[in-house]
């Protein structure tokens, strides 16, 4: 079928999710010694009480400046195929070590000054031995990355929805199941499909019209296209989770756009040239909700002896 139920952990060959790692990414994942001045960490942007983002349009790094991308929900997000708006990662692991080293993000000037700064710290040096027990120096940036990437690999969050898929027709109420056809034959499937409904393929924004004309964009961002080059990857974007998306306003790529109702809108007239009525909107809104999930609590905090 279109769609899959979510599995418990995203398993990943070259990185085993193990008890010990999740434990030091959860850590490091919550752990500001990973910014230059001790002002942001991971969950600064992709914050675990409000469903792993920030509500903003886009988030302003240590310095003050502003990304120029709405930062994507981190939750179920190691199922996608590829990471960031343009797919420049391939999973998480490579994912978590840019923002890192980004200047306008979290601003560590090397990776070496990083791990140098986390060797200070004993907990970590004896975390870091538990959770990669064959390495002779298990400290490095690339182990951080892993367990990073791990914990993250566990951050999947069933739904509803996901009981429907697995056979509780109850799971879903009449108008939720209306959406659910018409996000079917209205053809928002045909990219908004998998487990997540959507994460598994770019997808040119602005099929029919130029999106900016109707998302008002400040900038118009040539997305895929500024890493490759390509004429073709002009405008293309990878498709977005729809996993929480009632909860992880402001929506698109520049968080232009405040209102779901308002994004369901503009993808069905850009993508499909389908002008919706207000009825239908509602119905496929109703389908969405049906998407909602939530963390347990003890993932969402910081752990209570985070190194100072």
């Amino acid at each position: 079928g279109f769609f899959q139920p979510i599995p418990e952990v995203v398993e990943n060959p070259e990185n085993p999710v193990t008890p010990a790692k999740v434990k030091l990414g959860h850590y490091l994942y919550f752990d500001k010694n990973l910014s230059r001045k001790k002002t942001m960490s991971c969950n600064s942007c992709h914050n675990l009480e409000t469903f792993g983002v920030d509500n903003l349009p886009t988030s302003p790094g240590e310095e003050g400046k502003n990304g120029e991308r709405n930062s994507p929900t981190v939750l179920n997000a190691a199922l996608q195929f590829a990471q960031f708006w343009d797919g420049r990662a391939k999973d998480v692991e490579e994912q978590a070590g840019m923002p890192i080293l980004n200047p306008v993000e979290m601003n560590i000037p090397s990776k070496e000054f990083l791990i140098d700064r986390l060797s200070k710290i004993e907990m970590y040096q004896k975390m870091f031995k538990e959770a990669f027990p064959d390495d002779a120096q298990p400290l490095t940036y690339e182990n951080l990355q892993k367990a990073i990437g791990a914990f993250e690999r566990t951050l999947t969050i069933p739904s509803r929805f996901d009981k429907y898929l697995k056979g509780d027709l109850t799971a879903l109420s009449k108008e939720e199941k209306e959406g659910l056809k018409l996000f079917i034959d209205g053809g928002c499937v045909t990219c908004h499909s998998g487990p997540n409904l959507g994460g598994t393929m770019f997808q040119k924004f602005g099929v029919y019209d130029n999106y900016w004309d109707y998302t008002k964009s400040e900038k118009i961002d040539e997305g895929k296209a500024a890493v490759t080059g390509e004429e073709f990857d002009k405008y293309f974007f990878k498709v977005p989770i729809l996993r929480n998306v009632t909860k992880t306003h402001p929506y698109f790529h520049d968080g232009s756009v405040e209102k779901l109702e308002d994004a369901v809108k503009i993808m069905a007239k850009t993508e499909l040239n389908k002008d919706l009525t207000e009825e239908q909107v509602q119905k496929i809104m109703s389908f969405l909700t049906a998407l909602e999930g939530d963390l347990p609590e003890e993932k969402k905090k910081a752990p209570a002896d985070l190194p100072a």
